[in-house]
């Protein structure tokens, strides 16, 4: 981005300089005009062609096949769904553990191996921060907390909201993981025995909520989109185990803080333009712009923010009147006293959407999975309802976790299909990975969609769905699932930028699917192209089905 600026800015000024001492003027738009094409002109030869191929000390790197001589593999990746190709890359590409790929005026290298995943998550963790543009457009949505934090300033955040993540925090939200599932599957069950088509519902039910309902595809009546409902349940489940409020969004999807939600998650064509733009121009310009995208997440944040102050003064006020302090993560981290109540703020709206957002698609894609494997499917019902009691009973995290099967399906759904495909870090400082020099400024690619998937780490059988893998032979459910290294499993990352909610999350998820599978038999609608077919994936905060995941539910008695 500075580049450009200081191009800008240096063409005009010397224009000026030209325009009033030269003999023969011009003019200094002009002038301006012709020294910028003509300092842009030698940056981009340098920058793509020249600097790339004789002097980057990355230049010796394998790198993939049909690399176009100006943009590299900026196609391939920009039409191809997000860790795609280093999914392929990964599998074809000869390396030990790098490989360079190049993008429009960036080099950019892939971590493949466990031994460099290693040095970048932990033993060098912070030498690898996140993008500036990657940071500010998040930022917008997530608030700068703990998910963005950088340095200094991530350690003091992950220690101080480190306790309200201990399990013996998180044993005590088992009930309220369970009442939302159960709460989630009355929902279900309700919708499924509607008459009305989907299309004839309210539009914050399509995939995208710019979307009128004529645009929509069709679906029968009875059919329900998972994510739905599967978003609602998380939204109303972050509500209360992090902040103390039940949000209501499962009895009332139109309520104003789902709508909100919706109106950001889902991107549309402007949102991704201004992702692309934004890394060559200064986020400063780009949330400036007088765009429908700009205004959307500029009142969203703003909402968001009023409800998150609200929270915490409410929680503030329960606390000098000495009431009873409650286990949701807020209250945890207001009793620390590490916070101010902006920074509070920041954590907030990082852990609505981190907290909801990405169990949600974790759950879209288990019965994905559950679908195209009814066998399996069945297997987890009946070991569901042999361990857990009755669905109007409560559950202790005893019995949840007694459930190996449960566990295993879980964690191979987030291994084979991970909410976040892929995450960028730059290179803070000149340092190293695996041996080789990475100068400052270089963008470093985590994919777990390839880490998770590679054969060389998971064998031959790495892209097949297997939750035996994760399962011991007496039954116990392990932890590695037959990888040689954690750093073959990349969902939660790992270190001190390792995601903080994990046992939350793995918790949540496993309630979610244990009352679901365990209420309903689940199938593709009828016609469903992901019935022979595989699905056509749409990015965003997180990767998941475009078009979303439309199934029929039918209700299994004896439970």
């Amino acid at each position: 981005m500075a580049p450009f600026l200081q191009m800008l800015a240096g063409s005009i000024g010397l224009a000026y300089f030209i325009q009033r001492y030269s003999p023969h003027p011009i003019g200094t738009i002009l002038t301006a005009v012709i020294l910028f094409v003509t300092a842009f002109t030698c940056y981009a030869a340098w920058t793509v062609v020249v600097y790339p191929r004789f002097f980057s000390p990355l230049r010796h790197l394998p790198t993939p096949p049909d690399n176009a001589f100006f943009t590299g593999q900026t196609k391939r990746v920009m039409q191809a769904a997000s860790g795609m190709p280093m999914r392929e890359w990964t599998e074809s590409v000869e390396n030990d553990g790098l490989i360079r790929y190049s993008m429009m005026f960036q080099e950019r290298v892939l971590v493949t191996s466990p031994k460099a995943l290693g040095e970048v998550l932990v033993t060098k963790n912070y030498d690898f921060v996140k993008p500036s543009h990657f940071r500010h457009n998040l930022g917008r949505i997530l608030g700068i907390g703990i998910l963005l934090a950088e340095g200094e300033e991530h350690k003091l955040q992950r220690k101080n909201l480190m306790p309200a993540f201990a399990y013996r925090h998180i044993k005590d939200l088992y009930s309220v993981f369970w009442s939302k599932s159960r709460e989630m599957t009355e929902c279900v069950a309700e919708a499924s025995k509607s008459t009305v088509p989907p299309s004839e519902m309210s539009t914050s039910q399509t995939e995208d909520a710019e979307k009128t309902a004529a645009d929509a595809p069709q679906h029968a009546a009875g059919s329900i989109d998972v994510g739905n409902f599967t978003s609602r349940a998380t939204l109303d489940i972050i509500g209360l185990s992090g902040m103390g409020q039940d949000f209501g969004s499962l009895q009332n999807e139109n309520n104003e803080l789902n709508k909100t939600y919706r109106s950001i998650i889902n991107p549309s064509r402007g949102s991704i333009v201004l992702q692309i733009m934004g890394a060559f121009i200064s986020p400063w310009i780009l949330t400036r712009l007088p765009i429908k995208r700009n205004n959307t997440i500029e009142g969203a944040s703003s909402y968001i923010k009023q409800v998150c102050r609200d929270l915490i003064a409410k929680n503030r006020v329960n606390m000098a009147e000495k009431e009873k302090t409650g286990v949701d993560i807020i209250s945890v981290a207001l009793q620390s006293g590490g916070f101010t109540d902006e920074e509070l703020v920041n954590q907030m709206m990082t852990f609505l959407v981190a907290g909801h957002e990405t169990t949600a698609t974790a759950m879209i894609w288990a019965l994905y999975i559950l679908c195209k494997h009814p066998e399996a499917q069945k297997k987890l019902r009946d070991e569901i309802r042999s361990k857990l009691p009755s669905p109007d009973e409560d559950v202790t995290a005893a019995e949840i976790d007694s459930c190996s099967y449960l566990h295993a399906v879980c964690t191979e759904t987030l291994r084979l299909w991970s909410p976040v495909s892929l995450t960028l870090r730059v290179a803070d400082r000149d340092t190293s990975i695996n041996g080789q020099f990475i100068p400052k400024g270089t963008t470093i690619i985590l994919a777990p969609w390839a880490t998770n998937t590679s054969k060389h780490l998971w064998g031959e059988d790495a892209l097949e769905f297997k939750p035996e893998r994760w399962l011991d032979a007496d039954g116990k459910a392990n932890n590695k699932g037959g990888a040689d290294s954690n750093f073959s499993f990349l969902t939660f990352l790992h270190g001190p930028r390792s995601c903080i909610g994990q046992k939350f999350a793995l918790a949540e998820f496993e309630c979610l699917l244990a009352a679901w599978i365990g209420r309903f038999e689940t199938s593709f609608e009828e016609g469903s192209p992901l019935i022979d077919g595989e699905p056509e994936i749409k990015g965003g905060i997180t990767s998941k089905p475009k078009g979303g995941l439309w199934v029929r539910c039918r209700e299994v008695g004896g439970w």
